[in-house]
């Protein structure tokens, strides 16, 4: 019988930034070490960027007990928690990214981003 070895890359960071830049710890590193170093970041990055993940714009949202979406038919309003005009929520895989407001693009609708945090995409990987 043969033992298969099913050990995780431990040296994955998922705390990372497209936009960061790669820093040593030690202080000192020579110019090879630093190529080795952004290389591998550069191939997780690489590896990152083909996971597929959702894309959502949410209008507002509004909380309503169970009794009164029992009372809900075709002709029913509800009011949202948010002011018409007010950019709209971004969010990743159900993680907020950022704000943007809807445009119309060949015939389809957009968005048109106003901020985006893409600090915070380490999150999705977790």
């Amino acid at each position: 019988m043969t033992e298969v070895n099913n050990q995780t890359d431990s040296k994955l960071d998922f705390d990372f930034s497209l936009d960061e830049t790669v820093a040593e710890d030690t202080g000192i590193v020579d110019d090879a070490g630093q190529n080795a170093v952004m290389r591998e970041k550069q191939r997780h990055l690489s590896l990152f960027s083909r996971i597929p993940v959702t894309l959502t714009l949410e209008v507002a949202s509004v909380e309503i007990s169970l009794a009164e979406l029992i009372n809900v038919n075709n002709d029913s309003v509800l009011e949202l928690d948010k002011m018409a005009g007010e950019p709209l929520d971004v969010k990743v895989n159900g993680i907020l990214l950022g704000k943007a407001e809807v445009v119309v693009l060949n015939d389809k609708y957009g968005l048109r981003i106003i901020e985006f945090n893409n600090k915070e995409l380490g999150e999705l990987a977790l």
